[in-house]
């Protein structure tokens, strides 16, 4: 299974994105959502999981639950937007992956199993953070692999 993971998008929604996420099957948004029209859009191309960030937290996103666990391809993904709030065990969870955006900087890491991932940021340019998100491919059986891509 192929999945679009984007996160901190601000408001922006760039369509060099929406290109590049033509045949992923569900996508992934990890928060700093900022505007309900980005999901309405994701959700032409796939189904869209959210959850919400710290800008989602007043406005027309705060009904966006703060964590997620979403089952794809029939392995248990977990989403929360600051990977520093992380308060479980994701291998006593049983969780495939611990799914994260905030920092705006893009990060694939294996730990105990678990893949840990941050798609960096899609929307308004930060410092010289790269515009990015994540392919991550789910196999029924062997580990998840995820690729950065650079979309500006």
């Amino acid at each position: 299974m192929l999945v679009g993971v984007v996160s901190d998008t601000h408001g922006l929604l760039r369509p060099a994105l929406l290109t590049a996420l033509v045949g992923v099957e569900h996508i992934l948004h990890c928060g700093d959502v900022g505007d309900p029209a980005i999901l309405t859009a994701l959700s032409a191309i796939a189904p869209v999981t959210a959850i919400r960030g710290n800008i989602d937290e007043h406005g027309p996103c705060a009904h966006l639950p703060a964590t997620e666990v979403v089952t794809l391809a029939g392995r248990d993904i977990y989403l929360l937007h600051d990977r520093n709030a992380l308060d479980l065990d994701p291998v006593a969870a049983g969780f495939a992956a611990v799914l994260s955006g905030h920092s705006h900087q893009p990060l694939i890491e294996h730990r105990r199993g678990v893949l840990y991932l941050n798609p960096g940021s899609c929307g308004p340019k930060r410092f010289s953070l790269p515009i990015s998100f994540v392919r991550l491919t789910i196999p029924k059986e062997d580990a998840l692999s995820a690729e950065i891509i650079n979309i500006v």
